[in-house]
């Protein structure tokens, strides 16, 4: 595994990818605001917190090679920037981060995000396995409960003891492992129930310090590689890796549940909002 990862390495010229702007920054934002991702802060602990909107994600503004792009990017400089950073403020090794999803407004709309969501995770475990401490899953709609219901046996054990879906926005068991600074914008309600939400910046959005740091980063190290020559728009081109057995399976199983949302099988489980367990 550690072969075949520095061959892709070599072969996609991954140690180059932060010398890669997505530019001009007009497409840039178009990718951030279409592809939910950002960094809110850090744990008490130190790992860095990252916030993922999944159901709100669109995957419309570009190709499929900037959205790779664009995450492969984020992989490298946190692997390469923010968790060394961490480690020397802490006196320590951190190597892992922590993951909040958001699965606010996810809909039946999410089949067409699939294979792309399959290819990022199949990127991830074969090229940047254990980097992720803990997935809190928030604000799951019922949709996500029926569909984790099927999954869920599907995981490697090690990775269902990473998974924990909290209740509500996830504010209060956050704070137990967070400041409240540094949740995300999502979570931040005063408690459980209320409606005032968090006063947190939006750490999807390109203006946020951790997009703004990383995008200047990239633009500063496609300086330093080719000072003379203009930056130039075009995606960063990588393979896109046939997904293992388990990913391929776990998207049919994605797949064939949401199907029986969109064919009205399964809708009668939630009668105006309420969700009826079958447990």
């Amino acid at each position: 595994m550690l072969v075949d990862s520095l061959l892709w390495r070599v072969q996609n010229d991954i140690d180059n990818i932060l010398t890669k702007p997505i530019f001009p920054t007009e497409l840039y934002r178009a990718v951030r605001d279409s592809q939910l991702i950002g960094m809110s802060g850090y744990s008490r602990e130190g790992l860095p917190v990252f916030a993922i909107g999944v159901g709100l994600s669109t995957f419309d503004k570009a190709s499929v090679h900037y959205y790779v792009q664009s995450h492969i990017q984020i992989n490298e400089y946190r692997d390469r920037v923010i968790l060394p950073s961490a480690s020397k403020k802490h006196g320590r090794p951190i190597t892992t981060c922590i993951k909040v999803l958001d699965m606010t407004g996810l809909k039946l709309s999410a089949l067409t995000h699939i294979k792309l969501l399959t290819i990022i995770s199949t990127i991830d475990d074969l090229n940047y396995p254990e980097k992720t401490n803990t997935y809190y899953i928030v604000n799951a709609p019922y949709i996500f409960s029926a569909c984790w219901k099927v999954v869920k046996p599907l995981l490697q054990e090690r990775t269902r003891k990473k998974i924990q879906v909290l209740p509500g926005c996830g504010r209060d068991e956050l704070l137990k492992i967070m400041d409240l600074a540094s949740m995300p914008h999502f979570c931040g309600k005063e408690g459980s129930g209320s409606s005032r939400h968090s006063e947190n910046e939006n750490c999807f959005s390109l203006d946020h310090p951790f997009h703004q740091q990383l995008y200047n980063y990239v633009k500063q190290q496609s300086l330093v590689t080719e000072p003379a020559q203009p930056i130039k728009q075009g995606s960063f081109h990588v393979d896109l890796p046939e997904p293992a057995a388990e990913g391929t399976e776990i998207a049919k199983t994605l797949e064939s549940e949401l199907h029986k949302f969109e064919n009205g099988n399964g809708l009668s489980r939630s009668i105006s909002g309420i969700k009826i367990d079958d447990d």
